[in-house]
Protein backbone atom coordinates (compact mmCIF):
# COMPACT_ATOMS: atom_id res chain seq x y z
CA UNK A 1 0.00 0.00 0.00
CA UNK A 2 1.37 3.53 -0.81
CA UNK A 3 1.26 6.63 0.88
CA UNK A 4 1.69 9.79 -0.05
CA UNK A 5 1.49 13.24 1.69
CA UNK A 6 1.63 16.53 0.41
CA UNK A 7 2.60 18.90 2.99
CA UNK A 8 1.78 22.00 1.14
CA UNK A 9 -2.24 20.54 1.30
CA UNK A 10 -4.41 22.78 3.06
CA UNK A 11 -5.83 19.26 4.12
CA UNK A 12 -4.54 18.33 7.07
CA UNK A 13 -2.07 15.09 7.08
CA UNK A 14 -3.58 12.68 9.25
CA UNK A 15 -6.66 12.90 6.73
CA UNK A 16 -4.39 12.89 4.12
CA UNK A 17 -3.03 9.55 5.57
CA UNK A 18 -6.86 8.44 6.15
CA UNK A 19 -7.59 9.37 3.03
CA UNK A 20 -4.65 7.24 1.64
CA UNK A 21 -6.30 3.93 3.42
CA UNK A 22 -9.84 4.76 2.54
CA UNK A 23 -8.73 4.63 -1.02
CA UNK A 24 -7.11 1.39 -0.73
CA UNK A 25 -9.89 -0.31 0.58
CA UNK A 26 -12.28 1.35 -2.03
CA UNK A 27 -10.17 0.18 -4.69
CA UNK A 28 -10.22 -3.53 -3.24
CA UNK A 29 -6.01 -3.13 -2.86
CA UNK A 30 -6.69 -3.47 1.04
CA UNK A 31 -9.09 -6.20 2.31
CA UNK A 32 -10.75 -6.97 5.92
CA UNK A 33 -7.95 -8.20 8.23
CA UNK A 34 -5.22 -6.57 6.99
CA UNK A 35 -2.83 -5.12 8.44
CA UNK A 36 -2.03 -1.07 8.11
CA UNK A 37 1.57 -0.09 8.71
CA UNK A 38 2.79 0.48 12.23
CA UNK A 39 2.44 4.19 13.17
CA UNK A 40 5.92 4.46 14.08
CA UNK A 41 7.06 2.92 11.05
CA UNK A 42 4.77 5.16 8.47
CA UNK A 43 5.51 8.20 10.11
CA UNK A 44 9.40 7.81 9.85
CA UNK A 45 8.81 6.57 6.28
CA UNK A 46 6.60 10.16 5.22
CA UNK A 47 8.54 11.84 7.63
CA UNK A 48 5.82 13.09 10.31
CA UNK A 49 5.29 13.06 13.75
CA UNK A 50 3.37 9.57 15.24
CA UNK A 51 0.96 11.31 16.65
CA UNK A 52 -0.25 12.87 12.83
CA UNK A 53 -0.37 9.05 11.78
CA UNK A 54 -2.48 8.18 14.82
CA UNK A 55 -4.87 10.83 14.10
CA UNK A 56 -5.45 9.47 10.81
CA UNK A 57 -5.84 5.51 12.12
CA UNK A 58 -8.22 7.21 14.92
CA UNK A 59 -10.34 8.38 12.31
CA UNK A 60 -10.49 5.45 10.39
CA UNK A 61 -11.66 3.84 13.59
CA UNK A 62 -14.34 6.35 13.96
CA UNK A 63 -15.53 5.32 10.19
CA UNK A 64 -15.43 1.81 11.52
CA UNK A 65 -12.95 0.84 8.83
CA UNK A 66 -10.09 -0.13 11.24
CA UNK A 67 -9.62 -1.48 14.07
CA UNK A 68 -7.06 -0.51 16.58
CA UNK A 69 -5.39 -3.37 18.50
CA UNK A 70 -2.72 -3.54 21.25
CA UNK A 71 -0.08 -5.38 20.02
CA UNK A 72 -1.32 -6.01 16.65
CA UNK A 73 -1.62 -2.76 15.57
CA UNK A 74 -4.22 -1.43 12.61
CA UNK A 75 -6.12 -4.06 11.14
CA UNK A 76 -8.96 -3.78 8.44
CA UNK A 77 -12.46 -4.57 9.51
CA UNK A 78 -14.64 -7.06 8.51
CA UNK A 79 -16.97 -4.12 8.12
CA UNK A 80 -14.35 -2.22 5.73
CA UNK A 81 -15.81 -2.67 1.89
CA UNK A 82 -15.10 -0.64 -1.25
CA UNK A 83 -18.72 0.76 -0.82
CA UNK A 84 -18.26 1.82 2.71
CA UNK A 85 -14.62 3.35 1.70
CA UNK A 86 -16.15 5.29 -1.05
CA UNK A 87 -19.01 6.68 1.28
CA UNK A 88 -16.05 7.89 3.47
CA UNK A 89 -13.57 9.41 0.71
CA UNK A 90 -17.31 11.30 -1.29
CA UNK A 91 -17.76 12.60 2.31
CA UNK A 92 -14.75 14.38 2.89
CA UNK A 93 -14.67 15.58 -0.37
CA UNK A 94 -18.46 16.97 0.96
CA UNK A 95 -17.30 18.41 3.67
CA UNK A 96 -14.15 19.90 2.38
CA UNK A 97 -15.87 22.32 -0.25
CA UNK A 98 -18.74 23.27 2.17
CA UNK A 99 -15.75 24.53 4.36
CA UNK A 100 -14.40 25.95 1.12
CA UNK A 101 -17.64 27.70 0.74
CA UNK A 102 -17.30 29.04 4.63
CA UNK A 103 -19.66 26.87 6.06
CA UNK A 104 -19.34 26.15 10.01
CA UNK A 105 -19.21 22.49 11.55
CA UNK A 106 -23.05 23.43 12.45
CA UNK A 107 -24.12 24.51 9.10
CA UNK A 108 -22.87 21.53 7.37
CA UNK A 109 -24.96 19.26 9.55
CA UNK A 110 -27.89 21.23 8.91
CA UNK A 111 -27.63 20.61 4.76
CA UNK A 112 -26.84 16.83 5.67
CA UNK A 113 -30.22 16.97 7.54
CA UNK A 114 -31.90 18.85 5.21
CA UNK A 115 -30.78 16.06 2.45
CA UNK A 116 -31.95 12.70 4.40
CA UNK A 117 -35.03 14.90 4.94
CA UNK A 118 -35.65 15.09 1.48
CA UNK A 119 -35.21 18.77 1.32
Amino acid sequence: MLFRVDPGSSVPLGDQIAASVRGAIADGSVRAGERLPAARALAASLGVNVHTVLRGYQRLKEEGLIELRRGRGAVVTGAASPARARLGETTERLISEARDLGLTDDEIVRVVRLGLDGG
